[in-house]
């Protein structure tokens, strides 16, 4: 039987059910559920996976490839998520799948004192992917307006005009030939109940736990309330964002693999044309 290419595995266009629009509210999200995949099996999400898996290949060396010829575009994939949700299996199963040279990844923690010296963006431009990189944010910049928002860190004026520089933040690298894939992995309270009890139980997961993990916990409606408010502000044609349930860790692999395969296709990327005379150089090859 020939292989399935990884777009068949889809009903319908992930790109379109799981963007954030008008009108979206997160608390109709079903973080169970699986959009737009084509059978519930996971062995058809594993098969999947693994066909998308040489497609983001390719494309993400065609992006570098450009780049040595002086392409400016870039990918940066933002994700975001309450913790447990699975950032780190995403990266390890799509991102990590392909050339490593062609990616950047950081992962955002409490600011230090130096940075809490600067505006909460400058961290943030220091960590952008060069020309030709898919750059990966575990965590990033809206943890200002996330944290920043439930913890009171700053005054709410201050959160409150966040998100319009935010925008223009975004619209600036867009601008400047980043093509912006945000990620907000969604799964419900009572699982990631579940998740901390793993790490717990199993010694090979404490390393994973962090006794703040309660205290956060413990603000979950405050939580939501902050994502609806951040999804809602900063959505827009420029740098959407999507919402993908990630109970199902094999569904938000498979569908954030998806989102940037599409991305990078919607750049219609070729190979480089050769800068020097390939007949002849076969000739000189040929001759030693």
């Amino acid at each position: 039987m020939a292989e399935r290419s990884e777009q068949e595995f889809w009903a319908g266009e992930p790109r379109a059910l799981l963007r954030v629009a008008p009108g979206f509210r997160l608390a109709d999200v079903d973080p169970g559920s699986t959009p737009g995949f084509d059978g519930v099996a996971k062995d058809n999400a594993d098969e999947a996976l693994a066909s998308g898996v040489g497609v983001l290949s390719d494309l993400q060396e065609r992006l570098f490839a450009n780049s040595r010829s002086g392409d400016p575009r870039r990918v940066l994939l933002v994700l975001q998520a309450m913790d447990t949700a699975g950032k780190g299996g995403v990266v390890r199963h799509v991102v990590g799948a392909v050339d490593p040279q062609g990616i950047r990844l950081h992962a955002f923690k409490a600011p230090t004192d130096e940075e809490r010296a600067h505006d909460f963006l400058w961290r943030v431009r220091k960590r952008l992917p060069d020309a030709g990189l898919i750059g990966v944010f575990d965590r990033s910049h809206y943890e200002d307006v996330l944290v920043g928002r439930v913890r009171a860190l700053a005054p709410e004026a201050e959160i409150e005009a966040r998100y319009g520089l935010i925008n223009r933040f975004e619209q600036e690298l867009v601008d400047a030939g980043t093509t912006i894939v945000k990620v907000m992995l969604h799964i419900g309270s009572d699982n990631q109940k579940l998740r901390l009890a793993e790490r717990l139980e199993r010694p090979d997961k404490h390393w994973k736990y962090n006794p703040g993990d309660i205290d956060e916990r413990m603000q979950w409606p405050a939580y939501q309330q902050a994502y609806q408010i951040a999804l809602e502000r900063t959505s827009n044609d420029a740098a959407p964002w999507f919402v993908v349930p990630a109970e199902k860790k094999w569904y938000a692999r498979l569908a954030v693999q998806h989102l940037l395969i599409d991305a990078l296709q919607r750049l219609n990327l070729s190979w480089p044309p050769a800068t020097f005379d390939v007949e002849a150089e076969k000739a000189r090859l040929a001759a030693t």
